[in-house]
C-alpha cells in the first residue's frame, strides 16, 4: 500500500501540536517537512529548531525535504533534530556525495530530490548512495499548486531506473484523490498530500482514499 505523508506547507502553523496529533489520529504514515530557504526556491518556511520541536511532538516519522542551498553547511543540524528521512536536490550541493553520506551514517534514509525539469537520468550517478528518490511534481516553494502531467511518466523511469534495488519513489506537488490513482497503477511508493489532506472536509477519509 502507498505511503501517505501530508506536508506541514498545508497545515494551520498556529496549532502544529494539533495537526501533528490529527495526522497521527488519520491514519497518516509520515510527516512531510518542507526547509525552504528563500533562495533555492522562492519562499522561505523553517529550519532546524522546527524540526526539532516537531521531533519532541510526533508520533509519525519526519520526512524532510531541504530545499536549500549548499545543505552540507546544515545536514548535520538537521541530522541532530531528528529527521527521520532527508531529501535535497543534487543541483544544490557542491558535495552531494559527502552529503548523502553523513545522512545514511546516522541510520537516516536520504533521497534526492527532482524538480519537474530535472531528467530522471541524473539521480543515476546516486543510485548506490539512496534510499529513495523525490519526484516534484510541481515547482517547489508553495502549497496548492497543480501537477504537471509530464511528471507522471518520471515514475515509470525512476522504477526503471532503481530496477531491483532497494530504493522506493516518493512524489511531492499537486497530488489529489484523483491522480494518485495513476500515480499508483506505476507503482509510485509514497506521496506527499498538502492541500488534498488538510482542505478536505473529513481529512481521515481523505488519507484513506489516496491509500485506497
Amino acid at each position: 500500500m502507498i505511503k501517505i505523508s501530508p506536508s506541514l506547507l498545508s497545515a494551520d502553523w498556529m496549532d502544529l501540536g494539533k495537526e501533528l496529533e490529527r495526522l497521527h489520529e488519520w491514519g497518516a504514515d509520515m510527516v512531510h517537512c518542507d526547509v525552504i530557504d528563500g533562495l533555492f526556491a522562492p519562499n522561505i518556511t523553517f529550519g532546524m529548531p522546527m524540526i526539532s520541536a516537531l521531533k519532541r511532538k510526533s508520533k509519525l516519522p519526519l520526512d524532510v525535504h531541504l530545499m536549500i542551498v549548499e545543505p552540507e553547511r546544515y545536514i548535520d543540524k538537521f541530522i541532530s533534530a531528528g529527521s527521520d528521512t532527508i531529501a535535497f536536490h543534487p543541483e544544490a550541493s557542491k558535495k552531494p556525495h559527502e552529503v548523502l553520506e553523513k545522512i545514511r551514517s546516522k541510520g537516516i534514509k536520504a533521497g534526492i530530490a527532482l524538480n519537474p525539469d530535472v531528467p530522471v537520468r541524473v539521480a543515476e550517478e546516486f543510485l548506490g548512495e539512496i534510499d529513495y528518490i523525490l519526484l516534484m511534481g510541481v515547482f517547489p516553494g508553495f502549497g496548492g499548486q497543480k501537477f504537471i502531467p509530464e511528471v507522471m511518466d518520471k515514475i515509470d523511469e525512476s522504477k526503471q531506473l532503481i530496477a531491483s534495488r532497494d530504493i522506493y519513489v516518493e512524489l511531492d506537488g499537486g497530488v489529489t484523490t484523483e491522480n494518485i490513482v495513476e500515480m499508483k497503477k506505476r507503482g509510485l511508493d509514497a506521496a506527499v498530500a498538502g492541500n488534498a489532506v488538510f482542505a478536505a472536509s473529513d481529512p481521515a477519509a481523505a488519507i484513506v482514499a489516496l491509500k485506497a
